[in-house]
C-alpha cells in the first residue's frame, strides 16, 4: 500500500472525532448509587457523567428499542415538590416545560395536592382549614398552577394536575388541626404512619366515609376542574387508605348501622370487612367522576396506582372496579422494579391486556430518586419491554431524575407522539 497523505490523515482524523462525539451524545449516564439521605427539604438530584463509557453497549441498546408501531404513545413525566424545584419558581417552570417539549413528552402530571396543603391559591382549600395555598415564599403571589397550564399549552403538552396525597395528609398539617375527626385509626387508637429515612413524615389518613370528607375532595377537585383550562385530574396510589384503619368511632357506628349492631370484624383482613371499607373508597371515586364530568365532559380522569392485588388488599383500593364501572378514562400502573423479569411479569398480568380494550393503560417507570439513581439501561429496558407489549405509553418518575442525559431520552423518544385516548382504543 502507498503512503497515505497529510490530508487523508486530517480527513480520517475529522471522521473519528464525528464519530466519538455522536456516540458519546448518545450515551448512558451511569451514575454511583446515591448514599444521600431522603428527607423534605433535600436538594435536587444531581447525576454524574461516567469515567468510562461502554459506547459499543450502548449503540447496541439504543438500536434494539422497539419503536411504537403508529404515532400514539403516552410520554409522560411527573412534576414533584420534594427533591425538586421545577415548580418552585416561573422561570424554573417555563424553562423546564420547555425542555420536556423538546425532549418529545406530550403530557405533564404537576403535584398540587400533598402534605395537607395545595400548591395552587384554593378557594375550598381556604374555607375547610384557613389556609388557601401551601405557606412557603417559593408560592407567594403566584399561581403555580395557572402557570404551568399556560406555559403547557404552549408547547402543546397536556397538563394533567396530580391530586397526589389524595385521602393522605401530614399529621401536623392545618387540615388535621382544624379537622381532627376527620382522621381514621387502627384498632388500638392510633392513626400515625411513619414514612422516610428518619421517619420524618408522620402520615394519617382522611376517612373516606364521612360526608365531610367526601364533600372537601369533590370540591377541590371540581374547583380545579372549573377555574383551570386543566386536560384531565390524576389521583394515584394515595387515594384509598391502608388496611389497618377504619376503626374510628364514626366508621365503627356506620357498619353497625348496616349490619344490625354488629361490631367490625378484628381481623383487619377479613374478605367481608375489606369489602366494605373498599367499597367507601369506590363511592367517593364514583361521585369525583361523576362531578368532573358534569362540569367538562372531556376531562380525563387519571388513576396511577399500585399493582390490583396489593392495592386492594394493602390500601383498599379496588381500582379494577372502578375501570369496569366507567370512573377511569387512562390509568397508569406503577411498577417500580429493578428487575426486567418481574417488571415484565406484572405488566403481564390479563387484567391489563383486558383493560387495554376499554381505556389507555401506560406504565410508571422509575427514573431515579434522591437516595436512588438509575442506569439509563435500565429506563431503556423497560420502556422496550413496554412497547413490545404494545402498552399505552410509559409516564418517568420524576423531572429532576433526568438528570443531565437529555441525549439518552432523546434517543429514547427519537420522534414527537400523540397521546392515546379514548379514540384510539375504540379504533384498535
Amino acid at each position: 500500500m502507498g503512503k497515505v497523505s497529510s490530508k487523508s490523515w486530517q480527513y480520517l482524523r475529522l471522521l473519528i472525532f464525528v464519530f466519538l462525539g455522536l456516540a458519546i451524545a448518545m450515551t448512558l449516564n451511569f451514575p454511583q448509587r446515591a448514599i444521600a439521605q431522603n428527607s423534605a427539604n433535600a436538594t435536587n438530584v444531581v447525576f454524574q457523567l461516567p469515567s468510562s463509557i461502554n459506547k459499543s453497549a450502548e449503540l447496541a441498546t439504543v438500536q434494539s428499542i422497539i419503536r411504537p408501531t403508529n404515532g400514539n404513545e403516552l410520554r409522560g413525566i411527573w412534576l414533584t415538590n420534594v427533591d425538586s424545584d421545577v415548580l418552585f419558581s416561573t422561570e424554573n417552570l417555563e424553562r423546564a416545560i420547555k425542555r420536556l417539549k423538546r425532549l418529545k413528552f406530550n403530557t405533564i402530571y404537576p403535584t398540587v395536592w400533598n402534605g395537607g396543603y395545595t400548591l395552587y391559591p384554593s378557594k375550598v382549600a381556604e374555607k375547610t382549614y384557613g389556609i388557601g395555598v401551601e405557606p412557603i415564599p417559593e408560592l407567594k403571589n403566584r399561581d403555580m398552577l395557572a402557570e404551568t397550564i399556560k406555559f403547557g399549552h404552549e408547547q402543546n403538552l397536556a397538563v394533567i394536575p396530580w391530586f397526589e396525597y389524595g385521602l393522605m395528609t401530614e399529621e401536623g398539617s392545618a387540615i388535621t388541626k382544624k379537622h381532627p375527626d376527620w382522621i381514621t385509626k387502627r384498632q388500638d387508637g392510633s392513626d400515625v404512619f411513619l414514612h422516610g429515612e428518619y421517619d420524618q413524615h408522620r402520615l394519617v389518613w382522611l376517612n373516606p366515609a364521612r360526608p365531610e370528607v367526601q364533600k372537601f375532595l369533590v370540591d377541590l377537585i371540581v374547583e380545579a376542574v372549573k377555574k383551570y383550562d386543566v386536560d384531565g385530574i390524576q389521583l394515584d396510589d394515595h387515594f384509598g387508605m391502608p388496611v389497618e384503619l377504619g376503626y374510628d368511632e364514626y366508621t365503627i357506628a356506620l357498619y353497625q348501622k348496616q349490619h344490625s349492631g354488629r361490631t367490625p370484624p378484628a381481623d383487619i383482613n377479613d374478605p367481608s370487612w375489606v369489602k366494605w371499607r373498599a367499597r367507601n373508597v369506590t363511592n367517593l371515586m364514583a361521585k369525583i367522576y361523576r362531578e368532573v364530568k358534569a362540569i367538562k365532559p372531556d376531562c380525563l380522569v387519571s388513576l396511577s396506582p399500585n399493582p390490583k392485588d396489593f392495592s386492594y388488599s394493602k390500601y383498599l383500593q379496588d381500582w379494577h372496579t372502578w375501570i369496569y364501572s366507567g370512573f377511569i378514562d387512562e390509568l397508569i400502573i406503577q411498577v417500580y422494579r429493578d428487575d426486567i423479569n418481574n417488571f415484565k411479569r406484572e405488566l403481564e398480568q390479563p387484567e391489563l391486556q383486558e383493560i387495554r380494550r376499554k381505556i389507555p393503560v401506560a406504565v410508571g417507570i422509575l427514573a431515579g430518586l434522591r437516595v436512588q439513581n438509575i442506569d439509563m439501561r435500565q429506563i431503556k429496558g423497560q420502556v422496550k419491554v413496554a412497547r413490545e407489549l404494545s402498552l399505552d405509553g410509559f409516564s418517568f418518575f420524576f423531572y429532576e431524575t433526568l438528570g443531565n442525559r437529555d441525549a439518552s431520552f432523546e434517543s429514547l423518544l427519537f420522534a414527537p407522539a400523540v397521546r392515546p385516548d379514548l379514540k384510539n382504543i375504540a379504533s384498535r
